[in-house]
């Protein structure tokens, strides 16, 4: 059931991801309608320049351990830093919406998507202090202004980590090659992932709060929980320009929590 409940929803997902590339925006969308090659074989989609996401120690602020890089946020992301002897969580508020995240406490860079638009946004780090207890550690707030919507679903995060090298990405470019349009890209990746990964029974009864998907993992491996599934597709959608966003929520009528 959960293996049906993962696939249906992958779909779902990526048929957002086209509808997303469809709307035409500057943030970095491919070309859906796919160009001439000049050896006159026919049309081939347009993979734009990769986008990546970095901490910029130089460029952080902070206090007590915590760094908190900003300078990307018109890319749609934000980068922390943070080292503490305790468990921490980031806070990435706007309005009456909030994020929370789980963070690497050992000084890790992570990287955070700007999900909420432009716009003034406040960001905290807080610190465990016993059980599910949390203190504030630091605040901020910044304005920021997107270049495009789509910056926020364009490039890598904690949540789908990736590279120009990753083996995710080299198959991503394999698929690309061989479609016209970003429709075409997304009906290979999902056959791709839906041919090769299969559901992890046993990773999804023990699997912990804070896990991060590997989407190299994912894919050499074959077999994967929701989180792993939506985090392949995302890098390798991603890489090539077609904006997708993962999205957590429980599934109707179990009340399963679902990537």
């Amino acid at each position: 059931m959960r293996k049906i409940v993962s696939i249906s929803l992958l779909f779902i997902m990526l048929i957002g991801a086209v509808i997303m590339t469809g709307c035409g925006d500057s943030g970095g969308a491919g070309d859906q309608s796919g160009s001439k090659d000049s050896g006159g074989s026919g049309k081939h989609y347009k993979v734009p320049a990769f986008k990546s996401s970095a901490f910029h120690e130089s460029k952080a602020q902070g206090q007590g351990g915590v760094l908190l890089d900003l300078s990307s946020g018109s890319k749609g992301y934000v980068a922390l830093s943070v080292k503490s002897d305790s468990r921490i969580k980031f806070q990435v508020c706007k309005g009456s919406d909030t994020y929370t995240y789980d963070v690497e406490s050992d000084g890790s860079p992570s990287i955070f998507p700007l999900q909420m638009g432009s716009g003034t946004y406040t960001f905290k780090v807080m610190r465990n202090i016993s059980g599910s207890k949390y203190t504030q550690e630091y605040e901020t707030s910044e304005s920021i202004k997107l270049k495009g919507k789509f910056q926020p679903f364009l490039r890598p995060s904690d949540y789908t980590d990736y590279s120009k090298k990753s083996e995710c990405v080299k198959k991503a470019g394999e698929i690309a090659k061989q479609s016209e349009t970003s429709m075409d890209v997304v009906s290979g990746v999902f056959d791709y992932i839906c041919d090769t990964v299969t559901y992890d029974e046993e990773k999804a009864k023990t699997v912990q709060s804070g896990y991060l998907p590997d989407p190299d993992e994912t894919m050499s491996t074959g077999k994967g929980i929701c989180f792993d599934y939506a985090s392949l597709a995302a890098a390798v959608l991603r890489s090539q320009g077609i904006p997708t966003k993962i999205v957590f929520g429980y599934v109707s009528p179990d009340g399963l929590y679902h990537a």
